[in-house]
């Protein structure tokens, strides 16, 4: 809020800090609820349940190229599932490191064979030059990465264990797709088509990170923000 008085801003970090130490009351409850992901709590990412498994031939995040680091040239991808009620339901998530356009995929369920069909089939909707590269935790639901490389011909990259940092935009992104796909609720009711308008409610949020750009406007070259917008909102707010 202060781009050139250094000394007034202040980290994202004690602010939440200071909306969890409030008293509990009603207070505490308005304010909790205007976070983006209106969590009761802040915890670390449980490590109870240990989701990798044996992966065969895995490329270590550390081998990957240095213009991924970069972010400078587009294509290059973060992946996940989120999971529904039960874990009997996912969603395959995926997120554009340069400008965080986002991808979702329809799997069956959250085995290797769906989460492998599901990644294929929106990917290779994608220009080529457009899939590089995909970084994804060691769950075993991707254990056919390789079936993945030889279907798209984008290389995957798999993160150190218990390392979310390692994919911090993807987990960003799948905590802002639980305002549309909430936890506890069957996944399995979505279709392809539906989960593409939930991606393009993303796609068209302006991102300050982006110089409040929206993703689609940097991912899309024939996207344009106002026409689109005129068609969803009141057109006289568009004319300054």
């Amino acid at each position: 809020m202060h781009p050139e008085e250094p000394q007034l801003r202040v980290s994202h970090e004690p602010i939440y800090t200071a909306i969890y130490a409030m008293p509990r009351g009603e207070l505490r409850k308005e304010v909790i609820a205007l976070l983006r992901q209106s969590r009761k709590k802040r915890r670390p990412r449980s490590r109870g349940e240990d989701r990798r498994g044996s992966i065969p031939n895995l490329v270590s995040i550390h081998e990957r190229p240095p213009e991924v680091e970069e972010r400078l040239v587009p294509g290059h991808w973060q992946g996940d599932l989120i999971k529904g009620a039960r874990n009997a339901s996912a969603v395959g998530t995926l997120v554009e490191r340069s400008c965080l356009f986002v991808i979702l995929a329809k799997v069956d369920n959250a085995s290797a064979e769906a989460a492998e069909k599901g990644f294929s089939f929106v990917l290779n909707r994608i220009d080529a030059q457009r899939r590089l590269s995909m970084t994804y935790d060691q769950g075993k639901e991707m254990v056919c990465h390789e079936r993945l490389v030889e279907n798209t011909g984008i290389e995957v990259y798999f993160a150190d264990p218990h390392s979310p940092w390692q994919r911090g935009i993807n987990e960003n992104t799948n905590g802002l797709l639980r305002q549309y796909l909430p936890k506890g609720t069957d996944l399995s009711v979505y279709s392809q088509e539906a989960l593409d308008q939930v991606a393009l409610k993303l796609n068209t949020r302006p991102r300050m990170s982006l110089g409040w750009k929206c993703p689609a406007e940097i991912f899309l070259p024939d996207f344009d923000f106002k026409e689109y917008y005129g068609r969803i909102l009141n057109p006289v707010t568009l004319r300054t």
